[in-house]
């Protein structure tokens, strides 16, 4: 089997989806014809100048995906009225924030990863919310899913908002939820949307008996609490914690360095997880507290819709519940509020003000991924911040 091979000589798992497999099956037809050997599961490590070219090209074609899904959401943003400089359209605005994004430049362009691609899908799949055309959306966002399973961090916004705000096709006068409006018609559609794009992914594993095996690789929980690069979440802080009472007890003489178990609650490969002092937290425990802190935002949106938008913060507040309290998140998982985050900041004060403050610690944070000098970065972060406020003022003022 291909991924008994890829166990064997190599030191990462296979962690994506099997529909993103299919994405890069067709790019290896591609890349044959820059250079056959970077095909080889075998060939580690192999970067020559054409498969460097080849990656770099294969980025930005895919990018065009993310163009296109950022013209659908500046065709939904609520243009104010009277004669405005194009230059200072709420529509031309957000392209900017989206486009020239500063943290998808550094994992797409420089760390290089298909994050532009993914981030499209979720973008477009957002814009087809706010049109109301929520079955594209639902079918777009299940082959997102599929394509890379961080998503589901985002993915209760999206099941409770298209249950209670398309299923139930009424609310009561009070706004509150007419139990006789539902739709099981539009709720079959759903079903038999998500379940077909599953069915195309998982399904030829189910037939082999293969299914607990990928899971194993999509959830390898034994990869520690925190990424190699420890995103700037409550576990970092607790990682933190740990290790200052580890300082504190060894000087102060009340513990002994000798018997205390080594800390190993970070990295990229698979390994166990503890900490020195403090409890040791497991997967369950990020569980339990990620869906916490979902919560308010999960019930909001199933007793206040709210409409396309109250889908839209639902999703924010689930990105981020998600990225404070998940297990083993990945720096760059904050663009996943980041992004859907510029559309409200160009049509509300507030949010603006959340956007500046989010997006320049949660750029700050990319830094690690990049080893380029530190003025590098630091112009094009400050470029970009520079950049956001003052469009971002002169929209709002």
């Amino acid at each position: 089997l291909p991924s008994e091979i890829h166990k064997n000589t190599s030191e990462w798992t296979l962690d994506y989806p099997p529909l993103f497999a299919w994405f890069e099956f067709g790019l290896s037809h591609v890349a044959q014809h820059f250079d056959r050997n970077m095909l080889l599961v075998e060939n580690l490590n192999y970067d020559s100048p054409a498969t460097v070219l080849f990656q770099r090209l294969s980025v930005i074609f895919t990018d065009l995906v993310f163009i296109f899904a950022v013209r659908e959401c500046c065709r939904c943003v609520q243009e104010q009225k009277g004669s405005r400089d194009i230059l200072n359209r709420p529509s031309f605005v957000l392209a900017v924030l989206l486009l020239w994004n500063f943290g998808l430049l550094i994992v797409d362009h420089i760390h290089f990863q298909y994050n532009g691609f993914l981030f499209g899908f979720l973008l477009l799949s957002v814009a087809k919310h706010l049109q109301s055309r929520h079955l594209q959306g639902a079918l777009l966002f299940a082959l997102l899913l599929n394509l890379k399973h961080i998503y589901l961090y985002v993915a209760p916004a999206y099941g409770i908002y298209l249950l209670r705000s398309y299923c139930f096709t009424q609310d009561n006068k009070d706004g509150s939820i007419s139990w006789r409006s539902f739709s099981p018609l539009r709720l079959i559609a759903l079903g038999s949307i998500v379940g077909s794009v599953c069915a195309l992914s998982f399904g030829p594993f189910i037939a082999m008996g293969q299914l607990p095996q990928v899971l194993s690789r999509l959830f390898p929980f034994k990869r520690g609490l925190c990424h190699a690069y420890w995103a700037p979440n409550i576990w970092a802080l607790y990682n933190i914690l740990d290790k200052v009472l580890v300082t504190l007890g060894v000087r102060l003489k009340l513990l002994q360095e000798a018997e205390l178990p080594r800390a190993s609650m970070t990295g990229g490969l698979v390994q166990e997880f503890q900490h020195s002092v403090l409890p040791s937290i497991t997967p369950s425990i990020t569980l339990v507290c990620t869906l916490l802190s979902i919560l308010p935002a999960a019930a909001s949106i199933w007793w206040r819709p709210g409409g396309a938008r109250g889908f839209l913060r639902c999703l924010l507040l689930c990105a981020l519940g998600s990225f404070m309290f998940g297990w083993h998140v990945h720096e760059k998982a904050i663009l996943i509020a980041i992004l859907p985050l510029s559309i409200l900041a160009v049509e509300s004060r507030e949010d603006a003000g959340i956007f500046l403050v989010l997006t320049t610690t949660g750029h700050y944070s990319l830094f690690p991924l990049i080893f380029t000098p530190l003025p590098i970065k630091a112009v094009l972060m400050l470029m970009f911040v520079i950049y956001s406020f003052t469009a971002l003022r002169k929209l709002h003022r």
